[in-house]
């Protein structure tokens, strides 16, 4: 993954803070700024015809967001929240997108992020249709425990504070679909849950449930808690 941070810590702009739950911007709000994360996690979601949230990704520090008004987006296609305290590079789209024109090496790390980021859309929409609730699930859990599992005497704990409504979202399932599958995974010992807390206990067994394709991604290892 690029590190936008570092690549445009020169470029000038504003550094912006919001809390845990702050809205950065909206689906339909004018796209006239870049941001690139400092520090935090913010969900990006989308709404559906019936009012439903989706899930897309999750991004952490390094990362952009709102990189398409940089190429004439108008409005926002999505929204983003943060999960926990954040902070932000708010760079001017303009501005953004003549660094751009002036450097294409850049471009060319713009262009893989945007293909990375569709491909994963695309297989998240496949995913939808030919894998269970309890699959989807499983291979989410997988997911955060190689992206965010710290250790712990249990075996690994997620340190995103993510609730069931979002993890839900982030499988295109429903709520009550999405405890009755945490609910089996827990009768199986293979997790245990908390408010806005999980605790992988045998990651392998999750992994093989959900036939896990992604490349895994080392664990943030940790001796507390």
């Amino acid at each position: 993954m690029e590190r936008w941070d570092e690549e445009l810590a020169d470029l000038g702009g504003r550094v912006r803070h919001w809390p845990a739950g702050a809205v950065l911007f909206r689906e339909g709000d004018g796209a006239d700024q870049v941001l690139v994360l400092r520090s935090g996690r913010v969900k990006v979601t989308c709404s559906t015809m019936a009012g439903t949230e989706v899930l897309l990704w999750i991004l952490g520090p390094g990362e952009l967001l709102g990189e398409l008004s940089a190429l004439g987006e108008r409005e926002r296609p999505v929204s983003a929240a943060a999960l926990e305290p954040v902070t932000v590079l708010s760079l001017p789209a303009l501005s953004f997108a003549a660094y751009l024109r002036a450097r294409p090496q850049v471009m060319s790390s713009l262009v893989r992020l945007l293909g990375r980021r569709l491909r994963e859309s695309e297989e998240k929409l496949v995913e939808f249709h030919s894998v269970d609730t309890l699959g989807r699930v499983t291979r989410r859990l997988v997911e955060l425990a190689d992206r965010y599992g710290a250790r712990c005497p249990a075996g690994l704990r997620i340190t995103l504070p993510l609730s069931q409504e979002e993890l839900a979202g982030w499988t295109g399932s429903s709520r009550i679909a999405t405890a009755k599958a945490l609910r089996v995974l827990r009768d199986h010992g293979w997790i245990e849950t908390g408010r806005r807390e999980i605790v992988i206990r045998n990651v392998d067994a999750l992994r093989r449930r959900s036939g896990h394709r992604l490349p895994v991604r080392p664990p943030v290892f940790s001796d507390a808690g």
